[in-house]
């Protein structure tokens, strides 16, 4: 019988009861974890690993488009962002450039610190009004 990993099955917990917005929060700091993981390989000159971790970044940045609802408007200026770091990932890796991992870092770390705040706002109006936390 195979001994699980404590960790990882906290990790595959945290996923599977979490809420949508913490979700998406989640993938924010995933996205935030490989682009610093992919400057760290830029500076080692280890091209695969800085590849591989772009390409992850990309997948959640992606994943961010496809989630999007187009019917509310603030979506479509999201969405053009997302491209535009969807491109700039892609610049980064073809360039080996630490300086445009640092721009898309810091619209990620904007996207992820203005969600956070929309999901405390959010809980506490639940709590203020009564409801579960």
């Amino acid at each position: 019988m195979a001994i699980s990993n404590p960790y990882q099955s906290y990790q595959q917990n945290s996923v599977n009861t979490a809420s949508p917005g913490e979700l998406t929060l989640m993938l924010y700091n995933g996205c935030l974890k490989f682009i610093h993981q992919a400057k760290k390989a830029i500076v080692d000159h280890n091209i695969e690993a800085k590849n591989t971790n772009i390409q992850k970044a990309q997948n959640i940045i992606q994943e961010l488009m496809v989630t999007l609802n187009m019917d509310v408007e603030v979506s479509k200026n999201m969405m053009s962002l997302y491209d535009y770091m969807n491109r700039r990932l892609m610049e980064a890796n073809i360039r080996n450039e630490t300086a445009i991992l640092d721009e898309v870092e810091g619209l990620v770390t904007e996207f992820r610190d203005t969600w956070k705040e929309v999901i405390q706002v959010n809980r506490q109006k639940k709590f203020s009004q009564g409801g579960a936390v």
